[in-house]
């Protein structure tokens, strides 16, 4: 199976498909967006998206919600008209496709007043008790402590609840964006971690899709492409 991960791009997503980028998104069998697909969530910015989303060459797309993504914290749902395309909105939730389990949760520390705010300790616990222990693509829109999580300040903003249940599910892979300065890869403790954000702190195109092969038998990174 080839999956393509990106996040944060912030209602910029048309260059990933664009001429002047030679479709850099390409194509595959999974695309997996980790959250802030528009700047504010209203309901135009979230159409552009799902229309744009919706007709990319992935036989599936999954996606979550982020901070800036407002509009689904009152619509938890997306239209038919999408889901018959392939695409599939996690909110606290999972699916399976061809025998591999993607759970999605929007949920981040408190950030000033964005969406999916939750004050650290009990109340964001509470949302990573409900990642099944057998899940094998975990999506978050905020990183686990020390894993992609480093802020310019010189310190880890990552939520260390989440990190907690990372280690006990042992996802093969946990991707999330929400901090765009650091993009990457971080293997740990058997768990491959990803952050996936396409924009960098200047809201500018910088980090290229992070798309992989992954063995849906073996449950396993095959390779990086």
């Amino acid at each position: 199976m080839k999956m393509t991960f990106i996040s944060d791009t912030h209602g910029k997503h048309n260059h990933l498909t664009s001429k002047a980028y030679n479709n850099i998104l390409g194509s595959g069998d999974c695309l997996i967006h980790a959250g802030d697909c528009t700047n504010v969530g209203k309901s135009g910015e979230i159409k552009d998206f799902l229309d744009w989303f919706s007709n990319t060459e992935y036989t599936h797309k999954i996606f979550i919600a982020g901070n800036h993504d407002f509009g689904f914290e009152i619509v938890h749902d997306i239209a038919p008209e999408y889901k018959e395309k392939g695409v599939h909105y996690l909110f606290d939730s999972e699916v399976v496709i061809d025998g591999v389990k993607f759970y999605g949760s929007p949920w981040q520390p408190e950030f000033y007043d964005w969406a999916f705010n939750l004050p650290r300790g009990e109340k964001l616990a509470e949302k990573w008790k409900m990642i099944p222990g057998d899940t094998d693509i975990l999506i978050t829109h905020g990183p686990a402590y020390q894993m992609l999580d480093w802020v310019p300040s010189n310190v880890h903003v990552g939520c260390q609840d989440l990190f907690n249940r990372v280690m006990e599910v042992k996802p093969k892979i946990h991707v999330c964006g929400h901090i765009h300065c650091a993009y990457g890869q971080k293997y740990f403790n058997d768990v491959e971690f990803l952050n996936a954000s396409v924009l960098n702190e200047r809201y500018q195109y910088e980090n290229k899709p992070i798309s992989l092969i992954f063995d849906v038998i073996n449950k396993q990174i095959v390779e990086y492409l």
